[in-house]
């Protein structure tokens, strides 16, 4: 027997779907009773049924708008959204005196610098993840992810919320010191800080909880590596330690934050407990770089391979330039000058060339050019880069570049303009960006090299997988 609509309708229901399941569901009246099924497949189908009837759903079908106005309307809205941020925040800076404004601005920037940074980060795993789904590249084996595993359209829809919510914080924060209401000001950094550490600990199954214990328990896994190292535990590591100007700002802010600092000159006094000479900042500048070196001491101690020593090496070069950089503030300026500076210099030079030439040779392996950019689908987009030596020339040439302007943002005596540091930790973060790709189709190759086939017709599509 046929079933009816309704029940059609009721058995994809979100209410009805198991836990953890991610439907994907049309903006087509998706807050009307009756209209929450998926797009371009039960809602045809009902449409067909229900053809040649006069019933109310049938008729509000008829004119609510399409798919594409919706999200054209959405493009609008959040186009001015951003405008009207931008006019805020610009005015309320003029608001304030030249003497005020560049301290006013780097303090701004501290608090919402890390949340920006991050955002920016998932935004780019949004397009790591779709390039994978249209390439030959199974990242859901590589990573080990169940099928409940985010997409790149729910990535990206958490970092459209989050680029709606942080420089709203920050456009709050802005206008509300200029206009005098300084306690207001100092609580918005505060707040948002705390919300996205609630977001990021809530316990209950909603905001994606298996993805969230996923991340929570990798870095966990970082942070103490007791167990055997696995892809995702060296992957989300690697990606650390290019934020670690990230977990500076942050320990910075928070810092400010539990001690009543925020919007206030107490921190000025560079001596102070959050001034830019505490020796925390190259604690925490270091840690990322410890994480990663942990786990290829415990790499060795499981596979014994002296490939993970010389890896471990590597990260260990940024110990010296890091503490070398901080000594600046805690030496006589002549002997800075004479000796630990040649030494920075000489450590720095060391890291990057050393982290270079293990990107291009091992965590690459481009000894061989790959099939990078490869896609079931053939299209313009990856006709641009498959097969072409142009995009290799560009990725080792901007790599070594990037890793020697890297050593600008791990050296706190270099840190002073925050608009050049925000720049360069953006580059070091698009230079991961295209780090990744390499990265993970050189993980491929070896999987299907040691005798794992999967067919490509038994691979999910992304599509395929959010309408199963």
């Amino acid at each position: 027997m046929f079933e009816s609509p309704a029940a059609i309708a009721s058995s994809h229901s979100p209410h009805l779907r198991k836990s953890g399941g991610k439907p994907v569901l049309s903006d087509l009246g998706a807050d009307e009773p009756g209209n929450n099924v998926q797009e371009g497949y039960v809602f045809p189908l009902v449409l067909g049924d229900m053809k040649g009837t006069n019933s109310p759903m049938n008729t509000a079908a008829a004119i609510l708008p399409s798919a594409i106005f919706l999200w054209r309307f959405k493009v609008i809205l959040f186009l001015i959204w951003g405008f009207t941020c931008c006019k805020i925040g610009w005015d309320s800076v003029m608001r304030m005196s030249a003497d005020l404004r560049d301290l006013f601005l780097y303090e701004a920037f501290l608090y919402y610098n890390p949340l920006l940074l991050v955002t920016m980060m998932v935004w780019l795993w949004g397009v790591c993840l779709w390039v994978f789904s249209q390439s030959t590249v199974n990242y859901a084996k590589i990573f080990d992810l169940d099928q409940n595993h985010l997409t790149y359209r729910e990535i990206w829809k958490c970092s459209i919320w989050m680029t709606i919510i942080v420089p709203t914080s920050m456009t709050a924060y802005l206008y509300l010191y200029s206009h005098g209401e300084v306690s207001l000001a100092a609580s918005q950094p505060v707040i948002l800080y705390v919300a996205v550490a609630l977001v990021l600990v809530f316990p209950f199954d909603i905001f994606y909880l298996s993805s969230r214990y996923f991340l929570l328990r990798t870095l966990w896994r970082i942070a103490l590596p007791l167990q055997p190292i696995s892809f995702p535990d060296f992957f989300l590591a690697d990606i650390l330690t290019s934020m670690a100007k990230v977990f500076s700002d942050l320990e910075r802010s928070v810092c400010r934050m539990v001690h009543c600092q925020v919007a206030t000159i107490a921190w000025f006094e560079a001596d102070s407990v959050c001034g830019s000479h505490s020796v925390a900042i190259p604690l925490v500048l270091v840690i990322p770089y410890i994480w990663r070196l942990m786990q290829c001491l415990r790499q060795y101690k499981d596979t014994k391979e002296k490939a993970t020593l010389f890896n471990a090496l590597k990260y260990s070069t940024a110990v010296p330039v890091i503490f070398l950089s901080a000594l600046k503030y805690h030496v006589l300026p002549d002997r800075w000058t004479y000796v630990y500076r040649r030494l920075w210099l000489f450590s720095s030079v060391v890291n990057s060339l050393y982290s270079f030439y293990w990107d291009v040779t091992r965590d690459w392996d481009l000894s061989v050019f790959t099939r990078i950019f490869k896609f079931n689908k053939p299209s313009n987009f990856s006709n641009l880069f498959y097969g072409r030596q142009w995009v290799y020339f560009w990725v080792i040439g901007s790599n070594l570049i990037l890793r020697c302007t890297w050593t600008y943002k791990l050296s706190a005596h270099l840190r002073h303009n925050y608009l050049t540091v925000f720049m360069v930790t953006t580059l070091e973060m698009l230079r991961r960006f295209q780090w990744i790709f390499f990265r993970v189709e050189n993980e491929w190759n070896k999987i299907t090299k040691s005798g794992f086939q999967l067919p490509m017709a038994d691979i999910p599509r992304e599509e395929e997988k959010l309408l199963g």
